[in-house]
């Protein structure tokens, strides 16, 4: 058992993250996690020895979720539940299984190959899934972007990777100061926040506190998402792990914005 643990422990951070931004909600993501971790320790669900441990650990959860996700497909939360009737109505539009596949992709990195042993498919069908998962998430409405990073060239980066995606750029903001003061002056839809500042401010605390004021989604950029995910605590739901590829700021902002329940259209 203990043995069990070492393998599983370096993935558990990103199978967590990948739990998170597939429901789109921390709580409901880590009870899945623990569901699978569980079905692992009591003997009803066996690791893949053909595969390796993060790809099998992965393949525990998507049966998991196979098994019991479904139903955020086909019934209302009830009063109180952290999926409001907004996020329901959109997960009522995209297939699990697509969302699964991009997620699997662009998120957490794996082949197309990986995806399939994971969602026990072929190649063709992930990269189907994939696309229309793309397609469904591109054609959400478009929103106003704050982005909190202090280098430059990483912030012209994500700069563009949101135009791509038809948002508009309000402000790059290299503090914590000069980020909550654009977010009470322009009312962002979205904000992308680098943990740590130049200036010793942190991305987190400028987030956490613009959050206080209004209510949009979140996404974290850092070298060390361990320290981010650990299961205790607030924890942002979408982070992504520097140096980034494009594909997964794409899928991040997609998805943040495809469950945040307040998400609409800023742009004129």
């Amino acid at each position: 058992m203990r043995r069990l643990a070492e393998a599983l422990a370096p993935d558990l951070p990103y199978v967590r993250r990948y739990a998170r931004a597939l429901t789109g909600d921390q709580a409901t993501g880590d009870r899945y996690v623990r569901a699978a971790l569980e079905a692992i320790v009591q003997g009803d669900q066996v690791l893949d020895e053909a595969l390796s441990p993060r790809v099998g650990l992965y393949r525990v959860f998507e049966a998991i979720w196979k098994s019991s996700g479904a139903l955020l497909e086909t019934r209302q939360p009830e009063d109180g539940s952290p999926v409001s009737k907004a996020v329901a109505a959109r997960l009522l539009r995209i297939a699990p299984r697509s969302r699964q596949a991009f997620l699997l992709a662009a998120m957490e990195g794996f082949t197309h190959a990986e995806v399939a042993d994971i969602l026990s498919t072929d190649i063709a069908e992930v990269e189907s899934l994939i696309a229309q998962a793309q397609g469904d998430i591109d054609a959400e409405l478009a929103t106003d972007v704050l982005i909190i990073e202090d280098e430059p060239i990483i912030a012209a980066d994500i700069a563009a990777l949101v135009a791509e995606l038809g948002h508009r750029v309000t402000q790059i903001a290299a503090t914590r100061r000069e980020a909550t003061a654009s977010a009470i002056r322009q009312r962002p839809g979205l904000i992308l926040a680098d943990v740590q500042l130049a200036d010793g401010s942190s991305g987190i605390d400028a987030a956490k506190e613009i959050l206080a004021m209004i209510d949009v989604p979140a996404i974290f950029i850092t070298g060390f998402p361990e320290r981010l995910l650990t299961g205790n605590g607030f924890e942002p739901t979408f982070v992504i792990t520097k140096p980034f590829a494009p594909a997964t700021v794409k899928a991040a902002i997609g998805q943040a914005l495809f469950f945040h329940p307040q998400s609409k259209a800023k742009i004129a």
